[in-house]
């Protein structure tokens, strides 16, 4: 091989070594961005642990909406250790529902009532655009249109959690709602049945008493729920859902919504949000929310609301 050969042939490896180093250098996938953010080790850590990141990294287009740490934390998974002691599957089904199968810039998000977009899994999130902000399932969106080669981030306050059935699904799902779930089934020995009436179409939205909240109503435990009036009950529980898909994004000063029992009920945020009974004397604090289901969606409160004698 002559000088002129070899110099032919060194120029050829030099250039493609730097093309593949200015393709390495221009990398900018979703994964890479994530990679690269130390607010989303924690992400990393799921999307390792599910196996995502190859898709994650692939052609797309994708649009993710990426929890940041402090919300990996809320969310109580706030090491890597507890993310990797889920089953891989579990993070996967929430880490797909975080997904959108075509890049959607923030700007494109345009209705400011909820608006069902599916996810890579088929699944409804909910997005909305107020004078406050962006919003998906109600989880406030703090970073928008985070530009990748393959889509765009969005970082939001909040882990979603894909709904697990509907509002009576999820209530029994919940050891929280024991009481509440023995309540709606007793309720619905009488005239109407409520746990029908809850696992249909919808959307409701439920403000939904915890086991100590009955309690403190009065009822000690199950048996004392079970041998209650199913009228009363009936009267009671249709007193705690209001018709439509109202997130806590959707809730304003003052407002009071109409139940399905015919009164209404009053919500205030001055303090954190909080609902009041016509029959309470204080309001109940409302203490999580945004529970989706597959036809409403569910707020937990620490008081039950008394309706109108």
């Amino acid at each position: 091989m002559n000088k002129t050969t070899i110099a032919v042939v060194l120029t050829s490896l030099v250039f493609t070594a730097c093309k593949k180093d200015e393709s390495m250098a221009s990398s900018n996938t979703i994964v890479d961005i994530v990679v690269n953010n130390n607010d989303f080790s924690l992400l990393e850590a799921a999307v390792v642990h599910a196996d995502l990141g190859s898709t994650l990294s692939g052609t797309g287009t994708f649009t993710v909406f990426a929890p940041n740490n402090a919300a990996f934390i809320a969310a109580g998974l706030d090491t890597e250790a507890k993310i990797k002691a889920l089953p891989v599957a579990t993070v996967r089904s929430i880490l797909q529902y975080h997904v959108l199968g075509q890049s959607v810039a923030s700007s494109a998000i345009t209705s400011s009532t909820n608006s069902a977009v599916k996810t890579v899994s088929n699944v409804d999130l909910f997005v909305a655009k107020k004078t406050s902000g962006v919003f998906v399932n109600g989880a406030s969106v703090i970073s928008a249109d985070i530009s990748a080669s393959n889509g765009v981030i969005h970082v939001i306050n909040k882990v979603l959690m894909p709904p697990v059935g509907n509002i009576v699904q999820a209530a029994q799902a919940d050891a929280n709602f024991t009481f509440l779930v023995a309540a709606v089934l007793r309720a619905s020995e009488g005239s109407t049945n409520v746990a029908q009436v809850l696992s249909g179409t919808g959307p409701f939205t439920v403000f939904a008493p915890t086991n100590q909240a009955f309690i403190n109503a009065g009822f000690a435990n199950i048996a004392a729920i079970q041998a209650a009036d199913p009228a009363v009950l009936t009267k009671i529980l249709t007193y705690h859902v209001v018709s439509g898909r109202v997130l806590s994004s959707d809730l304003t000063e003052g407002v009071a919504p109409a139940t399905l029992n015919g009164g209404t009920v009053t919500v205030t945020l001055a303090g954190g949000a909080k609902v009041k009974g016509a029959n309470n004397t204080s309001a109940s604090n409302i203490t999580a929310v945004n529970t989706i289901t597959t036809n409403g969606v569910i707020h937990v409160i620490d008081q039950v609301l008394l309706p109108n004698n």
